[in-house]
């Protein structure tokens, strides 16, 4: 079993920055492919960015490129999402998320374990 929980959302303006948090408990965090997804009121919830066991491999939808880093350290049980240049169709609660199996998976049902989300605002 894993326990995910994010943090770091907020309100910020068109252009500014955030950084999310993702703490997870349980002693096998590094097995795990993690994942960022986000979800915006009355849509589906979709792919952020992924990132493999060890952190050497990432994978990012193409709307956040360039603006989005993910990353892991795997001494602390934390994956990273940092957000630049911030958008306002940015604006969701983003999801942390964890998978057993797969290699950088980018759908919803790869993954096994969700954290219970954080708020990003994004003002124009």
């Amino acid at each position: 079993q894993v326990q995910l929980v994010e943090s770091g959302g907020g309100l910020v303006q068109a252009g500014g920055s955030l950084r999310l948090s993702c703490a997870a408990s349980g002693r096998t965090f590094s097995s795990y492919s993690m994942g960022w997804f986000r979800q915006a009121p009355g849509k589906e919830r979709e792919f952020v960015a992924a990132i493999s066991w060890r952190g050497g491999a990432t994978y990012y939808r193409d709307s956040v490129k360039g603006r989005f880093t993910i990353s892991r350290d795997n001494a602390k049980n934390t994956v990273y999402l940092q957000m630049n240049s911030l958008k306002p169709e940015d604006t969701a609660v983003y999801y942390c998320s964890a998978a057993e199996a797969g290699y950088l998976p980018r759908k919803v049902n790869s993954y096994d374990y969700w954290g219970q989300g954080t708020q990003v605002t994004v003002s124009a």
